[in-house]
Parts: structure tokens; sequence; C-alpha cells
């Protein structure tokens, strides 16, 4: 998932390499309408080094690429694994990356929220999209320990974000007519 901020702006605020390591991040992410997008990842039953590497894989291209989560399928691995930034509670602290395996989100909360989402695999697309503001996530980290995070807002909305890539949903399939029509219109001409 792509921050939702004035992109002009945060790109005019980069340093030439931050903005070279970014559009290399964004070359090996997988953009609409690749057809993996869509695509059901597989669950995970091996835990081993090559798991632990897209993991580190993932997060590091998530950074680069200036994200807040990233789905294995976004970089055409067809397994459920995501990484995201669980957003800090206190004002200095930083945000932690969190890598979780066969995610399932075991528990929403009754209040939901519209907010524009962007997408990693969507660039320069933002979209109404509604979700829970807190969700209960649970998987394994990438060495099959169990994890289970409480989440709510910005963490809440990246955590569902990415649970429907693994499912081949996209931001597309979750907002208005109207919205989607726009963003299909920002993306048509680079698809020819």
């Amino acid at each position: 998932m792509a921050e939702a901020e004035d992109v002009t702006t945060e790109e005019e605020q980069r340093d030439p390499e931050q903005e070279a390591r970014r559009r290399l991040a964004l070359a090996q992410i997988r953009q609409y309408p690749d057809p993996v997008l869509r695509m059901k990842a597989r669950e995970v039953e091996t835990f081993d080094d090559e798991l632990v590497r897209l993991v580190q894989r993932m997060s590091r291209l998530m950074h680069d690429a200036v994200g807040v989560g990233l789905a294995a399928t976004q970089v055409g691995i067809l397994r459920r694994v995501l990484v995201f930034q669980r957003q800090p509670e206190g004002e200095d602290a930083e945000p932690e990356t969190l890598a979780v395996v066969n995610p399932s989100i075991v528990e929403r909360g009754d209040e939901t929220e519209v907010d524009d989402e962007g997408c990693l695999s969507l660039q320069g697309v933002h979209v109404p999209v509604e979700r829970s503001t807190r969700v209960t996530l649970e998987g394994t980290d990438e060495h099959g320990r169990p994890v289970r995070y409480e989440l709510e807002d910005l963490s809440a909305r990246v955590v569902e974000h990415e649970v429907d890539h693994l499912d081949g949903t996209l931001i597309l399939d979750r907002t208005t007519d109207e919205a989607r029509r726009e963003a299909l219109g920002t993306l048509r001409p680079r698809l020819a």
C-alpha cells in the first residue's frame, strides 16, 4: 500500500538517491493490469531460508518504494506473505516493520471509515475505500512462530489492503463506481 500523500511534494523533497531507489523498487513491483495481481496466493507450508529472504526483500522494496505495506503477490510470488509498517503509538516512536505469513483477519471492529488509499501496484491512483478501523490479525512470522496483532486506524487499513492483495482483490474492487472509472482513466494511458 502506498501512503496517500501529495506525491509531487514528496518527490520534490526526496534527494536524488532516494528517488532512484524508489523508482528501482517500483520497477520490481508488479503493476496493474498484471494478471498475478488478480490471483489468490497459496498457504505457506515450508518455513525456510528462502522464506526469510523473501520477507527481507519485500521489506526492503516496501521501504525503498516509500510504501507502508506489500503483499507477496505484488512481487509475483503466489504465497500468503505480507509485510507492513505498524504505526507507532508514541509521538517519537518509529514505525515497526512486521511480516505475517498465512495472515488471517480474525476479528473486525464495528466501526468503519472511508479514506483514500493508494497502492504500489496502481501508481498515481488514490480512491476512497471503506475499511474497519480496528482489526485483529493472526498468522505466523517468517520462522513459523505464531503472531497476533491488535491494529487500529492506518495499521488496520494497511493489513486489510494487503490481505485483499493475497486474495486477488484490488482497491478498484472496493471503491465507488465513479472513483473506479476515474482511476481506470488514469491507468488506461499507461496500458496502451
